[in-house]
């Protein structure tokens, strides 16, 4: 696993030496992602660019809510500014698989999966990727219209179709 420099020395020059550095790598085999309640992955917010790349972004406010947690529930003590990985980062992974649990999550599954593709909803840019896999409990796709399709289709999948 391997995160930007977030030294503030060089902060301005760390999303393209990190993109830089993944290609140099060989790119990512599998991005592991979560979704926020308002459809941000990574920390790419409702109207970012779908062809970001790994840059500095400006927190919403109900994402600093969300991620009180990590600080003892103390908003104030929640930056204000993050660097993440863009869009258009994420999606050159190989194979994106987004975690969502818990019926907070509903809304932005639906919308990922089952909504038009919009800035809006940054996650939706998933339903572009040719081999994402969106893994939830039933509270999660509580709001899914096709719910019983997808479980379906992943009942009777080819066995060497993998997740």
């Amino acid at each position: 696993m391997h995160v930007p420099d977030g030294n503030l020395d060089t902060i301005e020059h760390a999303g393209a030496q990190y993109d830089a550095a993944i290609e140099a790598a060989g790119g990512v085999d599998v991005q592991i992602l979560g979704i926020g309640t308002d459809g941000h992955i990574g920390f790419n917010e409702p109207g970012s660019s779908l062809a970001s790349g790994t840059r500095i972004k400006t927190l919403t406010q109900q994402t600093r809510e969300d991620n009180a947690r990590f600080f003892d529930n103390d908003t104030d003590q929640v930056p204000t500014h993050c660097i993440t990985q863009g869009i258009g980062t994420i999606m050159k992974a190989r194979h994106l698989v987004l975690l969502a649990f818990g019926s907070g999550k509903a809304e932005a599954i639906a919308e990922t999966v089952e909504g038009g593709v919009s800035a809006f909803c940054p996650a939706s840019a998933l339903q572009l990727h040719p081999h994402a896999t969106v893994i939830v409990d039933e509270k999660a796709a509580s709001k899914l219209r096709n719910k019983d399709y997808y479980r379906y289709a992943y009942e009777h999948k080819p066995e060497w179709q993998g997740i």
